[in-house]
């Protein structure tokens, strides 16, 4: 049993950091169910075998860090999850819902950042959102509302009918968090949220999924950046070779590990290298 906060009148960013006022609250117990749970997936691209009989249950309320080296399946598997490709065998729920049966519902629930999304430059941020609020039937008073918090949140300041063609790379991206988030989902699949963003937006950002989870929202994201999925995931996952080689948290992955921290790891388990063990590189260069 969790506690749920519902708002009386409407559904709201309800994370202390994004809201103004006091809005009231009721508190309604409930059964959960796993926020996501894949039994048997499989997928592949022509004859090369990306994921191999995966089997995942995940519970509400989770940061979920999923890692692997690169070509491991971790995108697919998002865009799976995501609702953008269907032509996998196995079963795969997404808030308790069938993602092939019901891939628009499940769309509705959740919020999909790509690592290489799709920014429509033409337009200034606003108009954007604009855009995305109307494809989740936000009212526009609510679409502003939100994205003005969220950008506040995350220190994004242009001229009002600045068009994101002039955006730098973390600008772009702090534009496409806060389209995730505008309608408040209940399932955030992020595939590198960091990248482009500088330091101190980074610290906000873990700051941020922090206080979704703890709202019951469920992070699902990939990253190469360990020290970040070390420090921010209540479990992770690591996958090579189409398969599932570690799962847990990390204190529970640190006791199987034949060194300390997750990056060794990483190596240990996709049979990688260390720094310590890497030769040392010379270039052949003319006498």
């Amino acid at each position: 049993m969790i506690s749920v906060f519902i708002e009386e009148e409407d559904k709201h960013l309800s994370f202390k950091t994004l809201t103004s006022g006091s809005p009231k609250h009721k508190t309604l117990l409930m059964e959960t169910s796993p926020a996501l749970r894949i039994r048997s997936l499989k997928k592949a691209y022509y004859s090369k075998v990306v994921l191999n009989n995966i089997d995942l249950e995940i519970e509400p309320g989770q940061i979920i860090g999923y890692i692997g080296p690169n070509g491991a399946g971790k995108s697919t598997t998002l865009r799976i999850l995501g609702g953008l490709d269907f032509a996998f065998d196995g079963e795969v729920e997404v808030l308790g819902m069938d993602v092939k049966k019901n891939p628009l519902e499940v769309k509705a629930r959740i919020g999909f950042l790509p690592e290489q999304a799709a920014l429509y430059e033409q337009l200034t941020p606003i108009e954007f959102y604009e855009l995305v609020g109307g494809l989740h039937k936000l009212p526009w008073a609510k679409v502003e509302s939100r994205a003005r918090q969220l950008e506040n949140y995350l220190q994004l300041s242009y001229n009002r009918n600045q068009r994101m063609e002039t955006f730098s790379k973390g600008m772009r991206q702090k534009v496409l968090l806060t389209s995730t988030l505008l309608h408040d989902p209940d399932l955030i699949l992020l595939d590198e949220p960091l990248d482009g963003l500088d330091a101190n937006t980074v610290i906000r950002v873990k700051n941020l999924l922090g206080q979704l989870a703890e709202e019951g929202k469920t992070i699902f994201y990939s990253s190469h950046i360990m020290d970040v999925v070390e420090r921010i995931s209540h479990r992770i996952i690591l996958l090579n070779g189409g398969h599932i080689v570690a799962n847990g948290s990390f204190a529970e992955l640190q006791r199987k590990a034949k060194q300390g921290n997750l990056e060794s790891l990483f190596a240990e388990l996709t049979g990688g290298v260390t720094d310590s063990s890497l030769p040392r590189f010379q270039l052949d260069r003319d006498e």
